[in-house]
């Protein structure tokens, strides 16, 4: 009968094994979550983002990146982030200045 061989790895081997399968472990893992896209959330309601159809000082939505204008430029708008019907001169705390 002929003897089966022994399994004795050295430490060294263990290691580079042990860092291989972390490695394909972390490119499995990283191939199944990145893919994935967030889903786009509801736009809050007007009380909660504490809209006010004033300006706040100077802020107003029409100069928000936020606000998607109306048929004129004081056309009631739409937000994307705030539901519901928008005044250009009005503000909530989701204001977000537009880039000079």
């Amino acid at each position: 009968m002929k003897k089966q061989a022994e399994f004795d790895p050295s430490r060294r081997q263990l290691l580079k094994v042990g860092a291989a399968a972390a490695a394909l472990g972390a490119v499995v893992v990283t191939g199944l979550v990145a893919p994935r896209r967030a889903f786009a959330q509801a736009a809050m309601s007007k009380a909660t983002a504490m809209y006010q159809d004033q300006p706040h000082g100077k802020d107003m939505c029409s100069n928000c990146i936020h606000f998607i204008p109306g048929k004129s430029k004081q056309a009631p708008g739409t937000c994307k982030v705030v539901e519901g019907s928008i005044s250009p001169n009005g503000w909530c705390v989701a204001y977000a200045p537009k880039a000079s």
